[in-house]
Formats: C-alpha cells, structure tokens, sequence
C-alpha cells in the first residue's frame, strides 16, 4: 500500500504549490481535487492537462484519484460540496453534477489516474421518496458508468453521513442494481465511524467493492468532522491490520480539509502515525476488478 494525500487541504493554494508542499512531506501521491482552484474539468484546456502532468512529474508524484465529489466551483449557496447532488428535483441542474462527472472520468484517463470518486446521491430533497431518488440516481450515474468502462477508469461512490448512501448496507443494495467492472467503493475510513460502522469491521466485507481508501480520524461523539490521524477515537492498528488482511494493493489517501490554514502539518502529523502502521506492506495501485455483465437486470430501481 502506498499512502497519498488530498489536495483538497491546499485550496488556498495553486496545484504547483500544492504539488511542492505535498512531495516535501514524503507522501508518494497526491489526490487530486477536479475543482477550483486546482483542476476544474469544465475551465481545463488540453495545455491545462499537460502542465498538471508535468508539475506532478516534477515532484515524483502519482495521483491516488481524483475527487470528484466537493463542487466548490459552482457556488451554490446551501453546501458547496454536496450541490448540485445527483438527486436534485430540477433536472437541469442535476446534469451539471452528471457533466462534471464525464469530464473527471476523461481528466482521470488523460493523466493516468485509476479512478475518481463521486458523491453517494445527494441530500435527500423534501418530499421525494427514497425509491425515487434512488432510481434518478441510478439513471444519472449510467451515462458515466458506460464512459468509466470505455476508458478503464474506477467510478466510485463514497458514502457519506446525511446523504442519500450512507451506510455499507445502502450501499450494497444501489450497487447490486449496476453490474459494472468499473464501479466500486471509495471507503471513508472515518464516514463509516461516523455512522456507527466500526470501519475494522466492515473492511473484509466491503473488500470485493473497494478500490481506494480515504483515512482520516473522527473524535467519539462520532461527529462529521475529520481530525488528524491519531487525536480522535478511531482504532488504526485494527483498522490498517484489516486492510492488509484482505491483500488491498492500492492507496489509502489521507483527507483533511478541514485543515486548510495549515495542511503542511496536519499532513505530517498524519503520515507520522499511519507510515509505521503501512511500512511492512505492498506497492500497488488501485485497479478495476469484478466481471463485465449486463447492467441492472436484477432488482433495477
């Protein structure tokens, strides 16, 4: 395994710099964030493309994936991750969060990166039916999961708390509508704690589905909010040890945004407490895994 750290600590930063301070702290790859200020898909010319493979070149760096799920860049007002969600009620909107999602899937394919993670749905709208949002999802999502497969790219969906998935369970019940080798899990360590899920618990369950990790630590009251590595309540060893039991190759990539006046340290502290837990691994990169077949035959939404 090999450990990365999200740009998304660094927005007060351009991704030259980024790159730098990331590299410099001993991280082997960088998450890349597919938003301003750092590689928003909709404003990306081809030279754009070139200079982020070059300054990540530069720096010896390898992109764990990119992030597609935060939307800073259209500023909605309510959230400015969540919106515009898969599950909006005004069709049009919704399509920018589908659009955005084709052109991260092209972005991860032009830079070599083996996959992005997207949001689990949305918010759940007033008044719409969890069914119904879970078949536009599902409907919205299928346009990328047929580019994902055309360019061998993971599309991932990463629950998250208070959004239409979740939990594991809510999981396995939307992916069980999409028979793809190209749609998997991004499994938030701290997400699953967030919400009851003891994340050691559910590492070897979840392990046919999950294709890269995000780590980061949560305190005890199990409040969404991501700390550093080591000062919350999350057991690592177990967790790291469950990992490793399942012959994961890929990245696990460290994800504190909440630290954005001083990522440099937030991201050392971090890499001091899970390097000793991952020194005894394997290098590997995330790859697509699971068996080509029809898509939504069985229990469609």
């Amino acid at each position: 395994m090999k450990l990365a750290y999200s740009s998304n600590a660094y927005t007060r930063f351009t991704f030259a710099e980024t790159a730098a301070r990331i590299a410099s702290l001993g991280y082997e790859g960088l998450e890349l964030l597919a938003d301003v200020p750092h590689a928003w898909p909709l404003s990306l010319l081809p030279t754009d493309v070139d200079r982020l493979r070059g300054i990540l070149q530069e720096h010896h760096l390898q992109i764990s994936n990119i992030n597609a799920f935060m939307m800073r860049g259209v500023s909605d007002v309510r959230q400015p991750y969540w919106h515009p969600s898969w599950i909006e009620p005004d069709p049009f909107y919704r399509a920018i969060r589908r659009e955005h999602t084709l052109r991260a899937l092209r972005l991860a394919a032009d830079l070599g990166a083996p996959g992005i993670q997207t949001e689990p749905g949305g918010p759940l709208p007033s008044g719409m039916a969890r069914r119904h949002a879970l078949r536009i999802f599902y409907d919205e999502l299928m346009p990328c999961v047929e580019l994902a497969e055309k360019l061998e790219v993971n599309l991932l969906i990463e629950p998250e708390p208070g959004l239409l998935i979740e939990r594991f369970e809510q999981f396995l019940e939307f992916i069980a509508w999409i028979d793809s080798p190209a749609v998997g899990l991004n499994f938030d360590i701290g997400h699953a704690f967030c919400v009851g899920e003891d994340p050691q618990d559910w590492v070897e369950p979840m392990a046919r589905w999950t294709r890269h990790y995000h780590i980061e630590d949560i305190s005890a009251e199990r409040v969404h909010h991501h700390l550093v590595p080591g000062e919350g309540a999350i057991d690592f060893p177990a967790v790291i040890s469950a990992i490793k039991r399942t012959g994961y190759d890929g990245w696990i990539t460290v994800e504190l945004y909440p630290y954005i006046d001083n990522p440099d340290e937030a991201g050392r502290r971090a890499r001091e407490v899970l390097l000793p837990l991952l020194e005894d691994g394997t290098a590997g990169r995330s790859v697509i895994r699971g068996t080509a077949g029809n898509r939504g035959n069985q229990g469609r939404p």
